[in-house]
């Protein structure tokens, strides 16, 4: 390999590097906070953050690596400007095609990574957060009750301690449970207990052959003591599960086989990222280019804001193939194809000199 080639491919792949570092630690952030949301809410246990934390950093990443090589091969190009490099690379009869060789090998091993992101990674790290939300609505071992351990419900649901439990963690023996609600406390005991679940989101602690005491919370004297056989009391509602044949969950090789809305916008979602990576890594060359006055970081700017608009298109569109409002056959087509090509074309005609002008006679 050349040397020139050499130190642009490590200035190229550096820049990235650090560039992506920054991108994960800000998606990490807002993926935090929403899964954060999601257990405070009582729909996900706690004891899943992690899981779900790494699983959802993997949906993001068809959008993040975009972005982030975009990005570092542009801060690059525009240091070479500033400390004049480039204008000694052009100096020495290096043009702008001569730069694609180094280009090229940064940004297809990237595409690549994207392609198998968005084609394979990302639906099965969605089916995987799916069916382990699916398990741990159906084990309170899961959920976070254990044992000899006072552990508090969300969203100010009561505190709950259980003496003993099944090995399939969904009968309960010698449980207590106290709740707050309205001004009056409420404590109830049983001898057992079980999950029990209603509908899609819903679930219940049932529980048998108890005692229940309820009175208010001001230091009145007015409290009830009642017995009962069966008392069922509401738990928060577990996260949403999805269904088995929901097309961001299934892989991309069933999506090829069907032609239904659904199907046809889900597949073109995860066909536009890699094109999306490869018109954007063409596009940095003529962004990044500036004359010796001109300000370095504005056009970094626009081309951050070129690949936002991209991304909502790309999300506007899937949602207008979903409700039909789009032909199946055009798909996202009509965004990926022409911003490749207006790459192509701008990288062509980056650095030409305009013919000479005739002068009149």
């Amino acid at each position: 390999m050349p040397k020139l080639d050499r130190y642009l491919l490590g200035d190229f792949i550096q820049s990235f590097l650090a560039t992506l570092i920054v991108l994960l630690t800000v998606s990490l952030g807002g993926v935090l906070v929403d899964v954060l949301g999601e257990i405070a809410d009582g729909g996900l246990p706690a004891r899943l953050l992690l899981s779900q934390l790494g699983l959802q950093l993997l949906v993001y990443l068809p959008l993040v690596l975009p972005l982030a090589l975009m990005l570092g091969l542009m801060l690059s190009l525009v240091r070479l400007y500033r400390d004049s490099e480039m204008a000694v690379i052009n100096a020495i009869g290096v043009g702008p095609r001569r730069l694609l060789r180094p280009l090229l090998m940064a940004s297809l091993p990237v595409v690549l990574a994207v392609a198998l992101c968005s084609l394979w990674l990302g639906p099965w790290a969605q089916r995987t957060a799916a069916r382990l939300v699916e398990q741990a609505n159906r084990s309170l071992i899961v959920a976070g009750l254990e044992p000899g351990r006072f552990t508090s419900l969300p969203n100010g649901g009561g505190i709950v301690y259980i003496d003993g439990m099944t090995e399939d963690g969904a009968g309960l023996r010698s449980v207590f449970l106290q709740r707050e609600r309205e001004g009056r406390i409420d404590v109830m005991t049983a001898s057992e207990g079980e999950l029990q679940f209603e509908g899609e989101r819903g679930r219940y602690l049932q529980l048998r052959d108890g005692h229940r005491l309820e009175g208010p919370l001001d230091g009145a004297l007015d409290f009830r003591l009642m017995r009962y056989a069966i008392n069922e009391v509401a738990l928060p509602e577990r996260a949403e599960v999805r269904d088995s044949d929901d097309p961001r969950l299934q892989a991309t090789s069933e999506l090829l086989g069907k032609g239904d809305r659904e199907t046809v916008a889900e597949l073109h979602a995860r066909l536009a990222p890699p094109l999306l990576a490869l018109a954007f890594a063409l596009l940095t060359l003529p962004l990044a280019r500036s004359s010796p006055r001109q300000q370095r970081y504005g056009r970094l700017m626009l081309g951050f804001l070129a690949y936002l608009v991209s991304v909502n298109l790309v999300f506007i569109g899937t949602r207008m193939l979903a409700e039909g409002e789009l032909p199946p056959i055009l798909g996202l087509w009509w965004l990926t194809l022409p911003l490749l090509a207006l790459a192509v074309w701008l990288y062509l005609r980056d650095g030409r000199l305009p013919g000479a002008r005739r002068l009149a006679a």
